[in-house]
């Protein structure tokens, strides 16, 4: 019975598929009919607008400098992007750009049912599944980098078939790439291609993505940022709070030589950091990465450009609020017993005999905190190339992957989109590691904690 539905799933899959054919041809013929016309009707459309670049920083990715200007698309020019609450959000593809190439899916799809693998059985929730967004917020990524992935493509871009690969097909074997962290003969089997392939659409795309894609992952302006403190506010009692801190590590095998030790962690593996600040939903507003494990949580945070805005006055200086008891508090983030107490930073109180106030304190300091920690569970879990020991990666490079994963994790958020329950991690996103806990306490720090004690207390 089994095998009978197995096989009737593959005849249906290869039904649609070619359906998907003709519908394609008859696109492409409407396409190349429109395409003539606004030749003749419209003259050439300006550029796009410019992207910030807030809330990024990683230690060894040198900037990257176009040598040449890229040709501008003839579709990239149909595809628009719609702004929504200060995030920048997909809108419908043009009826003649809609599902270009949904070719390739039907045979990634027909290819994993033909080996026995399981999948669910909507096509919705399959598709996101296997590269964890909706088809529509696929599509909009396809418009970040479609300009990108089709001006100049390597000459070995090419299937099996001899034909240049689609935006659509280099996108999808990308994502599936750093969402499943399967080996790339794995994923180039999967979409009939070859290793070098994977390899080559997958740098492409990450470099693409790393231009193109940084407004979504920014320090809120004003407006966003009264949300933020509105939301920790009424969830979990703390005032003026904008966001929650944490890290995590990405394991790697290196080289058995000498200036590989500097990358051992405490946990005696090969790791890379990777330090985070989240909003109220889970979205990174201000990453760094690039430095190795083997550093402590508190160390990295100094070494940061946040650590060094934050003691300038030049971040988290937003307007303070009166207490209860006529005290001053001013913005801050929390973060666990790894990290040092300063004005700006919150972390809980210690010692076996805290009073209540004390006890109240921590446990809406901790909620908070946890945010933090759900959030690299879900990156680590929705790409999981992050969760799993990368094999001898290019260290120069491996920043840049941690960066896509994290604007993809974003993206998804911005769009509303909803993972799969069985996605994010399991368990914690450090498993094997144990937090040490730093002693600092900055005198300043202290006393706007019991100011804030006082007033969630009262």
């Amino acid at each position: 019975m089994k095998c009978i539905e197995k096989m009737d799933f593959c005849s249906q899959v290869f039904v649609q598929m070619k359906r998907q054919q003709r519908r394609k041809a008859q696109r492409v013929a409407i396409m190349k009919s429109t395409e003539r016309q606004q030749r003749i009707t419209m003259g050439e459309e300006g550029e796009g607008e410019g992207v910030s670049e807030g809330g990024t920083e990683w230690k060894m990715v040198p900037v990257k400098k176009s040598k040449k200007g890229k040709r501008k698309s003839k579709d990239s020019s149909k595809l628009k992007i719609t702004k929504s609450s200060g995030a920048l959000l997909p809108s419908p593809l043009p009826p003649e750009l809609r599902g270009l190439d949904t070719e390739w899916w039907y045979t990634f799809l027909h290819k994993h049912a033909e080996s026995g693998n399981t999948a669910p059985s909507d096509e919705g929730e399959a598709f996101r599944y296997f590269f964890r967004t909706s088809r529509q917020t696929f599509d909009y990524i396809c418009s970040i980098v479609r300009e990108d992935l089709i001006s100049r493509p390597p000459s070995g871009l090419i299937n099996i078939e001899g034909r240049l690969l689609s935006v659509e097909k280099q996108v999808a074997i990308a994502m599936r790439r750093l969402a499943s962290g399967d080996s790339q003969v794995s994923v180039g089997a999967a979409f009939g291609v070859g290793q070098s392939t994977v390899s080559q659409v997958t740098w492409r795309f990450i470099e693409s993505m790393e231009e193109r894609a940084r407004h979504h992952l920014v320090w809120p302006v004003l407006e966003r940022m009264e949300e933020i403190k509105a939301k920790f506010e009424s969830d979990y009692g703390l005032p003026n709070c904008c966001g929650a801190i944490d890290a995590t590590h990405i394991i790697m095998t290196l080289p058995a030589v000498e200036s590989s030790e500097d990358w051992c962690d405490l946990a005696k593996n090969y790791s890379m950091f990777l330090q985070v600040i989240v909003d109220d939903e889970m979205r990174f507003i201000d990453i760094c990465t690039g430095w190795p494990g083997s550093m402590t949580f508190s160390r990295l945070l100094k070494c940061s450009s946040f650590f060094k805005l934050c003691e300038a006055g030049k971040r988290l200086y937003g307007p303070a609020i009166v207490s209860s008891e006529n005290g001053e508090i001013k913005e801050f983030i929390v973060g666990d017993i790894c990290y040092p107490l300063f004005p700006w930073l919150m972390t809980p109180y210690e010692g076996g005999s805290l009073s209540a106030p004390m006890a109240n304190f921590n446990a809406k300091q901790k909620a908070a905190t946890m945010l933090g920690v759900r959030a690299l569970s879900r990156l680590k879990g929705s790409w999981r190339i992050l969760n799993k020991v990368m094999w001898r990666p290019d260290k120069n490079k491996l920043p840049s992957i941690i960066l896509v994963c994290c604007l993809l994790h974003n993206i998804i958020i911005d769009s509303k989109d909803e993972l799969l329950p069985d996605v994010q991690l399991p368990d914690h996103h450090d498993i094997g590691y144990s937090k040490e806990n730093c002693k600092h306490v900055d005198s300043n720090g202290k006393i706007m904690r019991d100011i804030i004690t006082a007033h969630i207390q009262s």
